[in-house]
């Protein structure tokens, strides 16, 4: 890439040789962070509503979720890559080039949506077979997929116009439009399950509409954004065949770390239902707070991104010292808040004995490794942000293989009938967090990274 003649627009948060001011992180990054927040509480909430009809339509739950969220994250590039393009285009000084990329990307997640919607409800039962659900939990699983992928194409609407507000360094917006979405999906899918007796395809269906409202809400909102900046409105074909290509590799990264999370949630339901439906808690639990991390892995997207377009490598080292301070500071406080507080919110999601005797070590488990999640996740966003997808897809393949291999171990040694089993497999994803923080510490190290200038 080219250095950027144009050193960008002014910011408050500038300073010489130095990153951006702790205010504006937190400008970027607290709004993200409710956003982040409110979004996983459909699929929390889904668990606490669900949860109260049995194991068995828990785990199904479970497994329906891995699924439906790899059909779903594995386009989360449509956000990122969104995010970390915009954000340089605007650091650039060229904001009209910065809408009509973000439009591109509302097509092609439509587009994309659709496709999947169609694999999804045609091979549900297969899918759910193939994730390894109990006998018992499949025909849940199997209702609870079919339905919600229907609002495929609104999801991955929401995923790629996050990431054009992103970009222009609007974090607010999301978070109302998330926040209003979450309340009015738990009281949607309460209705649904229990007074008007649909079960767990009433929750399905709750958070179908739910999630195609919020997208019907986003595309209003850009709309009056592209047509104030003189931006086109209609597709363009060729613009988003080129939107997906420069995104070929960050749908590599995701994919990769999809497969670690599928294989855990086989070999959860290869050790029986009980563990099934305690590792469905704990990985909700484990997402909502790595997306609460994810808070500032958004803000490093969007001031990387910036700050290279513009022009300023030196402001980004400074930023990305303070952002891992913060990271690790954050895990390590919501790492005590998951394993203190533990006899407090358990109960919220399963009355049965069995789970929660399952749940509370695979919790502390999951609390020990949080102080790493925190700097992962922002030094994934740092390289995000700068563009550098090719490695973060080969990094992320090895560490994937690092867990598979890992995973392989603990089925040789530890049978799948052992109650140790499923604390076992969560000391494997603590290695695997391990390896992506040792591959992405390495590479920041670098300057290979600090590309400035537009060049996507």
């Amino acid at each position: 890439m080219t250095a950027s003649a144009d050193p960008g627009p002014a910011h408050l948060g500038d300073r010489p040789g130095g990153g951006a001011h702790a205010r504006e992180i937190l400008a970027l990054a607290l709004p993200a962070l409710g956003a982040l927040i409110a979004e996983p509480l459909f699929l929390l909430a889904d668990s606490a509503i669900v949860g109260h009809l049995g194991a068995s339509p828990l785990a199904g739950l479970g497994t329906a979720a891995a699924a439906l969220n790899t059909l779903v994250n594995v386009c989360v590039f449509l956000a990122y890559g969104t995010t970390a393009q915009v954000a340089r285009l605007l650091g650039a000084g060229d904001r009209r080039a910065a809408l009509a990329r973000g439009v591109d990307g509302i097509y092609l997640a439509a587009a994309l949506g659709l496709v999947l919607a169609a694999v999804g409800a045609a091979f549900a039962p297969a899918l759910v077979h193939l994730l390894g659900a109990t006998p018992a939990a499949r025909p849940y699983a199997a209702t609870y997929l079919r339905i919600s992928c229907a609002g495929l194409p609104g999801m991955l609407a929401v995923l790629a116009a996050t990431g054009l507000l992103r970009g222009l360094q609007d974090t607010r917006t999301p978070l109302l439009v998330a926040a209003l979405a979450a309340v009015v999906n738990t009281a949607a899918n309460w209705a649904l399950v229990y007074p008007a007796g649909l079960g767990i395809a009433g929750s399905a269906l709750g958070t179908v509409t739910v999630q195609c409202a919020m997208a019907a809400v986003y595309v209003a909102v850009i709309a009056r954004a592209a047509r104030a900046g003189g931006v086109r409105l209609r597709p363009d074909p060729a613009a988003i065949r080129r939107s997906l290509g420069a995104n070929t590799a960050l749908l590599l990264r995701t994919a990769a770390l999809r497969v670690y999370l599928l294989a855990a949630v086989w070999a959860a339901g290869s050790f029986g239902t009980v563990a099934l439906a305690a590792h469905t808690i704990a990985t909700n639990l484990w997402l909502t707070l790595a997306l609460a991390l994810d808070a500032l892995a958004i803000a490093a997207q969007a001031l990387v991104g910036r700050d290279l377009g513009a022009g300023r490598p030196e402001r980004v080292r400074g930023t990305v010292r303070l952002m891992v301070r913060w990271g690790a500071v954050f895990g390590v406080g919501t790492g005590i808040v998951l394993l203190a507080a533990r006899p407090l919110y358990v109960p919220l999601f399963t009355g049965d004995t069995a789970v929660r005797a399952a749940l509370m070590p695979v919790l502390a488990v999951a609390a020990l490794i949080q102080p790493v999640a925190g700097v992962v996740f922002v030094l994934d966003g740092v390289l995000i942000g700068a563009d550098d997808a090719a490695f973060l897809a080969w990094a992320s393949v090895g560490c994937t293989a690092v867990f598979l291999a890992g995973l392989a171990v603990l089925r040789a040694a530890v049978p799948a009938t052992s109650p140790d089993a499923l604390t076992g497999l969560w000391w494997v994803v603590a290695a695997f967090t391990l390896a992506r923080l040792a591959a992405l510490a390495w590479r920041e190290r670098a300057d290979t990274w600090l590309r400035t200038g537009v060049g996507v």
